[in-house]
C-alpha cells in the first residue's frame, strides 16, 4: 500500500504560501519579466549593454545584474532603464 503524497492536489501557490515565500517569489518573477522585456527593446533598437549602462551612468557589470534581475533591482533603476528606451514602467496594486 502506497501512502499518499500530502501535497497531491495542490497548487504551486498552496506551497509557496506554506513556505512564506509567495510574495518574494512573485516580486521575483516581476522583476525578471521587465528585465526581459527590456533586454528585448534593446535588441528591437539595436541598443548595445555598453551603450544603455553609459546612458544610465553606470557600468556594464551593474547593467548586466539588473538585465539578470540579480539582486535588488529598485523600480526606479527599471524605471529610468525603460525611459532609457524610450518606455514606461508601470507598477500597480492588485
Amino acid at each position: 500500500m502506497t501512502t499518499k503524497n500530502p501535497h497531491w492536489g495542490s497548487s504551486l501557490d498552496d506551497l509557496l504560501n506554506e513556505d512564506g515565500i509567495r510574495e518574494q517569489v512573485r516580486a521575483e518573477a516581476a522583476t525578471r519579466v521587465v528585465a526581459w522585456q527590456l533586454e528585448q527593446e534593446m535588441k528591437k533598437q539595436g541598443i548595445s549593454k555598453s551603450d544603455l549602462a553609459a546612458r544610465m551612468g553606470t557600468s556594464r557589470a551593474q547593467l548586466d545584474r539588473i538585465l539578470k534581475a540579480e539582486g535588488n533591482v529598485t523600480v526606479e533603476t527599471l524605471r529610468r532603464a525603460a525611459a532609457l528606451v524610450g518606455r514606461g514602467l508601470k507598477v500597480e496594486l492588485v
